[in-house]
């Protein structure tokens, strides 16, 4: 009987030294810092760091870049949402290509895959890029050669890095991975990583555009290019990502079968002009020139520049600041001068 009184004071005390301690925790957690001090001894908590998604900040990868074919018999395309920043560019008879690049992701259908344009080589540098495609112009290839440009040239230098979907009309049909394209640069003996920064300045904590000078609203976003192309994005306020299309129809994955989105747009207004017979085009993309910045449902008005065609584009605010980008992947519309632009 003794025993049992025993044990059950002994459960007591146990229990009581517990909630002490719990208590003294909770008081001492909830005490100014100044107090804590006086005691003689401070507890610091550890911080989590936060790091991006887009890209992996501790690896020095070197991206590729791939020139996409974007007529309508191209649809649909394969790969973009894995790609951390695309371009889409003005190219003859009114039509677009796209160049997405990829870092530090397995990627294992990108395409269709189609030739290179000179001006495409400008953004290809900037980023530090290997840089893929299938066939030349006259011009880009004469660029390649005399600007030395590490590239995978499907029909000359690296035809293992790609393959013909036999389901598609030729030449929209041709098809890459990530794989393929490392493993033939490789071969190449091409650098495999950079110690160049990204492009983009990309924020972990969230980017509100709402309260920046010349704010507005951007819940409909239309870039036209030309009469056979329009693009346009609808923001998605639940996942916060804007809704991607071409020419009014819902630009979709063929694997996925999911519609693309994007979390960071921008537009750079630059000049272009055709220069021969079938229409192929310049751009005055080597200056300076305004655009947008959209994002999470606002648009702040900025301003581009680029000093040489290696050197990175800068995206400016109007107070001056370069731009910081939400933690996403970004689509850079690089729209004629001469288009309409429409934001609401």
């Amino acid at each position: 009987m003794r025993r049992r009184r025993r044990k059950k004071r002994i459960r007591k005390l146990l229990v009581l030294f517990c909630a002490l301690i719990v208590i003294g925790a909770g008081v001492w957690y909830f005490l100014p810092e100044d107090l804590k001090g006086k005691f003689g001894f401070k507890v610091t908590l550890p911080t989590i760091e936060k790091k991006l998604k887009i890209v992996d900040q501790d690896s020095n990868e070197r991206p590729i870049a791939v020139m996409i074919d974007n007529q309508a018999m191209a649809l649909p395309h394969a790969g973009l949402q894995e790609a951390y920043l695309v371009y889409e560019i003005i190219a003859e008879g009114g039509i677009t290509r796209l160049m997405a690049l990829y870092k530090d992701r397995d990627v294992s259908l990108i395409g269709p895959v189609r030739s290179s344009r000179h001006y495409y080589l400008d953004y290809a540098m900037e980023n530090d890029a290997i840089y893929a495609h299938y066939g030349w112009s006259e011009r880009a290839r004469r660029d390649i050669a005399s600007l030395d440009i590490n590239n995978l040239n499907g029909i000359t230098n690296a035809p293992d890095a790609y393959w013909r979907d036999k389901t598609r009309y030729a030449p929209h049909n041709v098809f890459t991975s990530t794989e393929n394209l490392k493993k033939e640069a490789s071969k190449k003996g091409y650098k495999m990583t950079s110690t160049e920064d990204l492009l983009l300045n990309y924020n972990v904590d969230e980017v509100n555009l709402s309260e920046k000078e010349g704010a507005g609203v951007a819940n409909n976003v239309t870039i036209r290019y030309s009469n056979y192309q329009t693009t346009s994005y609808t923001y998605d306020s639940e996942n916060k990502v804007y809704l991607r299309s071409t020419n009014g129809e819902a630009h979709k994955d063929a694997v996925t079968g999911n519609q693309y989105t994007a979390k960071n747009i921008i537009v750079a207004q630059v000049g272009n002009s055709a220069f021969d017979n079938y229409g192929r085009q310049d751009l005055d993309n080597i200056g300076t020139g305004n655009g947008y910045y959209i994002t999470n449902g606002y648009a702040i008005p900025i301003t581009w520049s680029k000093d040489s065609r290696e050197s990175q584009t800068v995206y400016k605010d109007t107070a001056g600041n370069e731009i910081e980008v939400n933690d996403g992947n970004t689509f850079i519309q690089i729209q004629p001068l001469n288009q309409a632009l429409t934001i609401n």
